[in-house]
């Protein structure tokens, strides 16, 4: 499938994932940035950059995924990105959380390969594309 080179900020404060990712998703023609924990996210955002997709892990040290999402959407930063959560929190209370804060997916990293992660986050962009 060909995304439209779509533009993905991922968020992870594991930088060893988050450059196999950013690998991953480079080859399936996603124009990636990254940040390594939520406060250089948030900066990023603020400074302008426009993603189509947040790809957002929860537990980080400082502000976690939840709280940056929450001050994305106080402050009306990137109002049209799509945000999928990517974690390896699986509990009901996580993805309930994630859903009432705007989130248009959730992932579980330890129950998907990166490959699957592309698929299933093509697929959320899919389905944003249709509401």
């Amino acid at each position: 499938m060909n995304t439209g080179n779509k533009k993905i900020l991922i968020v992870d404060d594991d930088s060893f994932l988050l450059d196999m990712y950013a690998l991953k998703f480079s080859k399936s023609s996603f124009d990636v940035s990254t940040a390594l924990g939520s406060e250089p996210a948030l900066e990023k955002l603020k400074q302008g950059l426009t993603p189509d997709i947040i790809l957002l892990d929860i537990m980080m040290p400082g502000m976690d995924g939840f709280e940056l999402l929450t001050k994305i959407k106080e402050e009306n930063i990137s109002p049209n990105s799509i945000v999928i959560f990517l974690s390896n929190r699986g509990q009901s209370s996580d993805i309930s959380q994630a859903e009432s804060l705007g989130a248009s997916g959730y992932i579980v990293k330890a129950s998907s390969t990166p490959s699957e992660v592309i698929e299933k986050v093509e697929d959320i962009i899919n389905k944003s594309k249709q509401e």
